[in-house]
């Protein structure tokens, strides 16, 4: 293995560890109000509030079920894409890994979640004039970003492909 692909895993790794313990620390943090408070329902401003919700689903709560099958056979199938985002990351380039390792840091973050927690913690309430989003927590905002700068770069490196030809 060359000396290019060890960097480009190592850098890969560093942006899995940061956005792992990013989605750690801010969920340890909430939880942690949580049992000094009782609940978490923190109004920041008219746009953005602080609302602890427990998702046994995928993103955004899609899928949540107190059925034990089929939230482990949720489980499994997540692990399975983490394990194919793992293998893409090793084969793609150093850009594309780098994002394909931020989502998996942020769907590692959930995934911890799910065997620690049984269900994961979101708590980022976004909100415009009574209409809310979808409650999500950093890790969500990782793989959102993540997928976002996947397509983008996918974009460019077509845009590029198709000027060469």
């Amino acid at each position: 293995m060359g000396n290019e692909k060890i960097n480009k895993l190592i850098i890969g790794f560093v942006f899995l560890v940061i956005c792992f313990a990013l989605d750690r620390f801010s969920k340890i943090y909430i939880l942690n109000i949580l049992n000094n408070e009782g609940q978490v329902n923190f109004y920041i401003n008219q746009y953005l509030n602080i609302y602890l919700v427990w998702n046994t689903g995928i993103g955004f709560g899609l899928f949540s079920s107190e059925n034990n099958i089929f939230y482990n056979l949720l489980t499994v199938i997540i692990v399975i894409i983490n394990i194919v985002i793992l293998y893409f990351a090793f084969i793609e380039t150093k850009i594309k890994s780098l994002f394909l390792m931020v989502i998996l840091g942020g769907s590692l973050g959930n995934l911890f979640d799910r065997f620690y927690y049984r269900a994961v913690p979101d708590f980022i309430d976004l909100n415009y004039a009574g209409y809310h989003w979808f409650i999500f927590n950093v890790a969500d905002i990782f793989i959102t970003i993540g997928i976002l700068c996947l397509i983008l770069s996918e974009l460019i490196f077509y845009k590029k492909k198709n000027e060469k030809n």
